[in-house]
């Protein structure tokens, strides 16, 4: 998605939002956004864990079974 934006359209986008919020609000609103970023990156990050973790512990299992029947 953001490939396709480009120098041109990024450079754009910055000065549309230097001008809207000022440059005061600029860097509260970036650390804002990474915040949210982190927060939902560590978020789904428990939510993968939390399905895949299960599913390990059973092919670990499996495998020892199948390791004990050999």
């Amino acid at each position: 998605m953001l490939s396709n934006i480009g120098i041109p359209g990024l450079v754009l986008i910055l000065v549309l939002a230097l001008v809207i919020f000022g440059p005061k609000k600029l860097p509260e609103i970036g650390r804002a956004a990474g915040e949210t970023l982190r927060e939902f990156r560590k978020s789904t990050k428990e939510y993968t864990d939390g399905i895949t973790e299960p599913i390990d512990d059973a092919k670990k299992e499996a495998k020892k079974f199948s390791d004990d029947v050999k």
